[in-house]
């Protein structure tokens, strides 16, 4: 590999082609500073690669909506595409009944029959006082008190346990409370997944911003794709000394404290002859018995025409092994330990090297999260203060 590049020509070394390393890679170009960029993947954008098959734009991991309440994220990734409004407006399937996410007077009105907000507040209350006889001021344990607490037992049994059990491969009693807050409740009629402001997808997908911020680079961000750092990574690091590293931060120690855990999906992509297969960009499929945990028709994403055709993608969770693809970390208190323990040990012995994104901080990021940590780390590397600076005219 190190005969394709002469490594003492780079500034910086970064380890994955995710969305956190092509930023910084992009915003260290703008300072004149040369990186090269290695993917074990043979292309770049990680986890939001989309690719485009019968006109209609497929994201490959999973559905990937851009939406935050920070303006200088926004304007910074429109930048590099043209966004259209989407907004997720999910629909529940329960053992063949439909509700209407995330959880607002739809839904309170389809479980219930409940039609005023006092009415729906009050149904809650009188099951949260039934399920949590225990609670009184104490903050709930787990995740299973959390949500009770917040919809009720009713809502909670039908369309938060078996899903989030699915999805994390554990009971919810044993999972953290924090997980189910980012769920909105709403009394009022909105189906509007998320709360932010700005909202919406790439129209042609993900890939192209990423393809831009390398076109905009003035030659100074090289890629090596289909390359494994781990195969050489005793000469990598020997040679660069900055490194920015994406990939998992125990298997960069080679787990000397223990396996991180997380949790991996398969995705089961089908092509079918159909203009309109299930009506919705998003299903969500919440009893414990259908194995997989939504399913997306990207047409819908897309306000795609009929064509005659629609690709349906079904998520499914699964258990993660060092083979797999790690994609959530279980962030429990267990795991939050060992966490520290690596933590503790880039500071104290590798100074030189960057730990950033999901699997490098071993955090959940939303998509705006991890750019504007990529802002973070841009600013604190290049000790700079001012907001960015955006080249080209917003889109």
């Amino acid at each position: 590999m190190t005969n394709k590049f002469n490594t003492k020509n780079y500034d910086y070394l970064i380890v994955g082609a995710g969305p956190f390393g092509m930023i910084f890679a992009y915003e260290a170009a703008k300072r004149g500073k040369k990186s090269l960029i290695v993917e074990k993947r043979p292309y770049i954008a990680g986890n939001t690669h989309t690719h485009t098959e019968h006109g209609i734009t497929v994201h490959d991991f999973g559905a990937h909506i851009f939406h935050t309440d920070n303006k200088e994220v926004w304007d910074y990734v429109r930048q590099f595409a043209n966004f259209n409004g989407f907004q997720n407006q999910v629909v529940a399937n329960y053992q063949g009944t439909l509700y209407n996410l995330p959880f607002n007077m739809n839904t309170f009105y389809q479980m219930w029959g409940t039609k005023t907000p006092d009415e729906a507040k009050a149904k809650i209350e009188a099951q949260k006082t039934a399920a949590l006889t225990d609670l009184g001021d104490r903050q709930p344990r787990n995740l299973e008190e959390q949500a009770i607490s917040l919809i009720g037992t009713d809502i909670y049994e039908k369309l938060i346990k078996g899903y989030t059990e699915k999805q994390w491969g554990r009971k919810a009693t044993e999972l953290p409370a924090f997980i189910i807050k980012r769920l909105p409740v709403r009394f009022i009629y909105d189906n509007n997944y998320f709360n932010h402001r700005y909202q919406g997808i790439p129209v042609g997908g993900y890939t192209q911003i990423f393809e831009n911020m390398l076109a905009q680079s003035n030659g100074l961000v090289d890629v090596l794709t289909d390359t494994d750092f781990f195969d050489h990574k005793e000469t990598l690091l020997a040679e660069f000394p900055r490194v920015l590293y994406t990939g998992m931060i125990d298997q960069f120690f080679d787990y000397q404290f223990g396996e991180l855990e997380y949790r991996s999906l398969r995705f089961e992509h089908q092509v079918i002859d159909s203009d309109n297969y299930q009506g919705n960009a998003v299903i969500n499929y919440t009893d414990a018995e259908t194995p997989y945990t939504r399913v997306m028709e990207w047409k819908h994403f897309d306000g795609v025409s009929d064509q005659g055709k629609t690709i349906v993608t079904k998520e499914y969770p699964q258990a993660w092994s060092r083979e797999k693809e790690a994609y959530y970390p279980v962030n429990d208190d267990k795991n939050t330990q060992i966490y520290k323990q690596y933590a503790q040990e880039a500071r104290k012995h590798h100074p030189e090297i960057i730990f950033g994104g999901r699997l490098g901080k071993y955090r959940y990021f939303d998509m705006d999260q991890v750019f504007n940590d990529a802002f973070n780390t841009v600013r604190e590397e290049f000790s700079i203060a001012q907001e960015f600076n955006f080249a080209h005219d917003l889109v």
